[in-house]
């Protein structure tokens, strides 16, 4: 099979024709392609996900459901009781709550919605009211909207994920943050292999894993080659790439100040890796874009391979008007998926630019998303 786009680069254009053959890459491909000129890569990438994929760009959204004092120490999160971030912390949220965070992300074009818990894992059996609570605002969000449900609630158990599969959840996420080297120089309290063991039960309940990793923490461009090894292995049909968004009192935030480690090209460069180490999945670009990417940027990912977005506010900090995330999309020459949710994106792009619009009541109000904004008391302010 000849490749659909030719670069004239004998490593990027030899790699494309064997995923269009249905190859995997492996760690050698990849290590090879990181080192190729950014521009090359891009337009291989964006070749693949056009062969591959279906023109759309996937929006999901979620609700930080239970806020701060985690007893995990990762290095980048504004939640762990390890670090003073100055956030605002809450148990877990009413579902009629959820729900309300739910319709607003489904009005805003999501097409999945992510329950998130900051905390090592909701126990059924340690914890059982909270573990009801999870329960009820699943079916809720079920049985009023259209959305996929998705879930990331920290580690499972086989009995747990077996009930989470039951009940619908479409996606678990749990991501691996970076690679199994570079993993100890993020978080002590737990390991690498745990949350691999945590997607592999959620796998074998049932559940496409929503897994991927943070760019700009000080990893090197072979960490971001052996993340993506690594997801192959476990086998992910989305894969978010974060950029680092470093927050005041973490050891991250302390480290490198207001600006991840990592440049836009190099940020560029891994998304159309990934594109290509992973041809089938969801290349989802999350948290940090907009603090990372200037405004006339932000639609370069979606031109090298990225085909899902993190739409609306993320779990401690703000995100910009999924309007915005529209026409990001659209200058990429891409359109909004409408499969789970058939919505209008000029009414979406109308009602945010006139600074109101409804809320999940009917009634007329302020224009919220989803994420920190499902409460009035869990202010983002950082």
């Amino acid at each position: 099979m000849r490749v659909v786009y030719e670069t004239g680069n004998r490593t990027i254009d030899e790699a494309v024709e064997r995923v269009l053959a249905g190859e995997q890459l492996d760690r050698r491909d990849g290590l090879a392609l990181v080192a190729q000129p950014v521009d090359e890569l891009a337009a291989a990438a964006d070749a693949v996900r056009a062969h591959f994929g279906d023109g759309t760009v996937d929006a999901c959204s979620i609700v930080n459901a239970k806020a701060g004092d985690c007893a995990e120490d990762c290095g980048f999160c504004a939640q762990s009781v390890h670090f003073d971030t100055g956030i605002d912390t809450y148990g877990f949220l009413d579902p009629e709550e959820i729900l309300k965070a739910a319709k607003r992300a489904e009005a805003d074009g999501a097409q999945r919605f992510g329950i998130v818990v900051a905390e090592k894992g909701v126990s059924k059996d340690n914890r059982p009211d909270e573990w009801a609570e999870v329960l009820r605002a699943i079916r809720l969000v079920r049985e009023e909207t259209d959305v996929e449900v998705d879930a990331s609630l920290g580690i499972l158990t086989e009995e747990e994920a077996a009930i989470l599969a039951d009940e619908g959840i479409n996606h678990y996420n749990h991501n691996i943050e970076t690679s199994p080297r570079f993993f100890p120089e993020i978080v002590d309290t737990h390991s690498f292999e745990d949350r691999v063991a945590t997607l592999e039960v959620a796998k074998e309940a049932g559940m496409d894993l929503c897994a991927g990793v943070i760019l700009g923490m000080g990893e090197s461009p072979t960490d971001r080659v052996d993340a993506a090894i690594a997801l192959q292995d476990i086998g992910v049909s989305s894969l978010p790439v974060n950029v680092l968004n470093p927050v005041a009192g973490t050891p991250l935030g302390e480290e490198f100040g207001g600006s991840a480690d990592i440049t836009t090209k190099e940020i560029i460069r891994t998304i159309a890796v990934y594109r290509l180490l992973h041809p089938y999945a969801r290349v989802r670009l999350t948290g940090g874009r907009e603090a990372n990417l200037d405004e006339d940027e932000q639609h370069l990912p979606f031109e090298a391979g990225a085909d899902g977005i993190l739409t609306g506010d993320y779990l401690t900090t703000e995100g910009q008007s999924p309007a915005d995330d529209i026409e990001v999309m659209e200058r990429a020459g891409m359109e909004p998926n409408r499969d789970a949710n058939a919505f209008d994106p000029d009414e979406v792009k109308a009602r945010h630019a006139s600074g109101g619009g409804t809320d999940s009541s009917g009634s007329g109000s302020e224009v919220e998303t989803a994420a920190g904004t499902a409460t009035s008391n869990a202010e983002l302010d950082d």
